[in-house]
């Protein structure tokens, strides 16, 4: 039988030796250089019971500790949100980050949280507010709390905004609308069988402002589910619109799919000639309209990326836009999508220098991108001349726009 100190000189021992050395090694090294595989092994040690500085991510938006490398942030039910003199980080616009996700979008809005924060917010700490038509579950609470560098905030959506199930809002045939959303459905129109969709549409076009949630704020930055920022953004958005006198932002521009807005501009002119009022002279009109208004060329902007001021749809001029085009049923008895809404009204009621195109952030949303054209100095991971990059496509609208403006904004 071998000695203890013969048993040392054996090659499985030597091997096993150096093989947890270098797991060791490793793990030391990613506890130090990554906070994301930090608080990872920090939560799983909380869970087995194994002790730790750290405590588990369920437990983390209960105003408990954060994971290690993220400034703390608090969560709340919406009245104490914070303000830009109680930031710390100096002048900051009243501004927030607004998602409306369901529960089961919890890893995929936690990699466009991710996103963001790496790329921005983890320099500004702008609070968070998710909207959902059904109560948060405690695991989406910790989850996207645990990452955000601001406070988080989270709503419930009323019935009447966005009513449950199969239910369609008052005054819709509902008769009439199923049959469009199965016909729609059979032609294969991106949604055009879904009625969630059109809530959804409905909801974004006409009522997410209206949340209290959001009563305070003056901007908004609306994120999605699995989208990603390709650069870092090195100044502040909303401070660039507010010392601007911005009141949208946008980075993509594309045609619309005509059958889904059949009597949309129809319904926009009618509204155009009750209420010329409404309507600057110094307007985008020539964006999305090549013949002074007679007919619309689909032009809109992608809302699924939008920084905006909440002034602009809580405006006289919106709110009486929208009431026009919930009257109409043109949500369910078509499908009109809330980017075409948001884009007809902000070139009709914003003079076109409060609109601005952001040729400066990379961003993509399935199936398309935008990558800067100038990326040095924004570490950059995308390609201005890729094929999906939208500024220059042959589908994008953005030409257009450059096209009718004389400003560099």
């Amino acid at each position: 039988m071998p000695t203890p100190f013969q048993a040392l000189h054996h090659p499985y021992t030597r091997y096993g030796a150096i093989f947890f050395s270098v797991i060791l090694t490793l793990h030391l090294l990613a506890s130090f250089s990554s906070p994301s595989y930090s608080s990872t092994t920090a939560a799983a040690r909380a869970k087995l019971g194994l002790g730790g500085d750290e405590i588990g991510a369920s437990h983390y938006y209960k105003g408990h500790k954060r994971p290690a490398g993220w400034s703390p942030s608090s969560f709340t039910e919406g009245n104490e949100l914070s303000t830009p003199e109680s930031s710390g980080n100096g002048t900051k616009a009243n501004a927030a980050f607004v998602v409306l996700a369901r529960n089961s979008d919890v890893w995929e809005i936690l990699s466009s949280i991710r996103g963001m924060e790496d790329r921005f917010n983890s320099r500004y700490h702008y609070p968070w507010v998710f909207l959902n038509d059904e109560p948060f579950s405690d695991e989406f609470k910790a989850r996207t709390s645990a990452l955000a560098s601001g406070p988080c905030s989270y709503g419930l959506i009323p019935k009447e905004h966005w009513p449950p199930g199969s239910e369609m809002p008052e005054g819709i045939n509902t008769t009439r609308a199923w049959e469009a959303i199965k016909e729609m459905g059979k032609k294969n129109i991106p949604y055009g069988g879904s009625l969630p969709y059109r809530k959804m549409c409905r909801y974004q076009s006409g009522f997410f402002w209206r949340h209290p949630l959001l009563d305070d704020y003056e901007f908004y930055w609306r994120v999605e589910p699995s989208v990603k920022f390709f650069c870092d953004i090195d100044y502040d958005p909303f401070m660039y619109m507010k010392e601007n006198n911005k009141k949208y932002t946008f980075v993509i521009s594309l045609y619309e799919y005509r059958e889904t807005i059949t009597t949309l501009w129809d319904t926009t002119k009618e509204f155009m000639a009750k209420h010329p009022e409404h309507m600057p002279k110094d307007n985008a009109l020539k964006w999305i309209s090549e013949d002074e208004g007679e007919t619309f060329n689909l032009c809109h902007a992608w809302s699924n990326f939008e920084i905006a001021s909440l002034s602009l749809w809580r405006s006289q001029a919106y709110r009486d836009y929208f009431q026009a085009l919930e009257n109409s049923g043109g949500f369910f008895y078509e499908r009109w999508g809330d980017a075409p809404v948001h884009t007809i009204a902000a070139a009709l009621f914003l003079p076109k220098d409060q609109i601005h195109f952001a040729d400066d952030i990379g961003y993509h949303h399935n199936p398309f991108l935008a990558c800067p054209t100038k990326p040095k100095g924004r570490n950059c991971i995308c390609d201005p001349k890729h094929p999906d990059a939208f500024e220059f496509h042959g589908y994008s609208c953005t030409p257009r726009w450059k096209q009718i403006n004389t400003f560099a904004g």
